[in-house]
């Protein structure tokens, strides 16, 4: 049985964590003098390095996500959620998603590819776990759906595509030859898999509109970055584009269908 004491300190640590986060945010665009991130590691995740790299607006949606972290703080600060049921279940997985976010940005900012890539799938895991846990229960109110269930939607939507373009810098910069397959067989093949993995969570989430369109906004942008900016890939830029249309249309499907069952 959590306590008044738990829950102040899992108050605490969410919000020990966010600050850890926003600090590590600003390391990684350079606020504090490192290399930006598109910078660091010799570029690996700049916006033309792989294939499946987003072109550079995409990662704006950084600044919806650490505000949306910021209101959830804010949020469970709240006297109605210190002994909330869901806060209590989100509370630590969502301070353990922030620490490991600015530990990504370190590691890449160190040039550590390998280790980015290993904390980012922690960070993904710890999502995933978050989207199970808030699933599960229905929001009180419109606030806490766009400011819980919202934000860690664009969060989760956003990092599923962020693993994949870290993925692939880790491979490019390692030297791995593709098994002797053309680039643009790798690329829509984990675009086919994002696909299919994006509708199975519209369909687990009862139509969850913020993590479909995070997933749908990361795939765009990497159709954007393959057709106008090198490296260009015409398969890869229609494979993105058919994926965010899958993922978007089954979300808004699945949800339609819920409001209108009355669940």
């Amino acid at each position: 049985m959590a306590t008044r004491s738990s829950d102040l300190k899992r108050q605490i640590a969410v919000t020990v964590s966010l600050v850890v986060c926003i600090v590590g945010s600003m390391i990684g665009v350079g606020v504090f003098g490192g290399t930006p991130i598109a910078q660091a590691a010799g570029g690996a995740l700049a916006a033309d390095s792989t294939l499946l790299a987003p072109a550079t607006p995409a990662f704006s949606i950084w600044s919806v996500v650490y505000a949306g972290l910021a209101a959830f703080t804010v949020w469970q600060w709240l006297p109605s959620q210190r002994s909330n049921p869901r806060q209590r279940s989100l509370g630590w997985i969502v301070a353990a998603s922030m620490i490991l976010n600015a530990a990504w940005i370190l590691s890449v900012q160190a040039g550590l590819l390998a280790l980015s890539v290993l904390v980012i799938l922690a960070l993904l895991v710890t999502l995933v776990l978050a989207f199970l846990r808030y699933s599960q229960s229905r929001t009180s109110s419109g606030v806490e759906a766009v400011v819980v269930d919202g934000t860690l939607g664009l969060y989760f939507g956003w990092t599923s595509v962020a693993v994949c373009a870290n993925i692939a810098a880790a491979l490019k910069a390692s030297g791995f030859g593709g098994f002797g397959l053309r680039p643009e067989v790798w690329s829509v093949a984990v675009l086919v898999v994002v696909a299919v993995v994006g509708i199975a969570l519209a369909i687990k989430g009862h139509g969850r509109l913020a993590l479909a369109a995070a997933i749908a906004w990361g795939l765009v942008w990497i159709t954007v970055g393959r057709s106008a900016d090198a490296p260009e890939s015409f398969p890869t830029a229609i494979a993105a584009a058919i994926a965010a249309a899958l993922v978007l249309g089954a979300a808004i499907t699945v949800r339609t269908r819920t409001v209108l069952a009355g669940r």
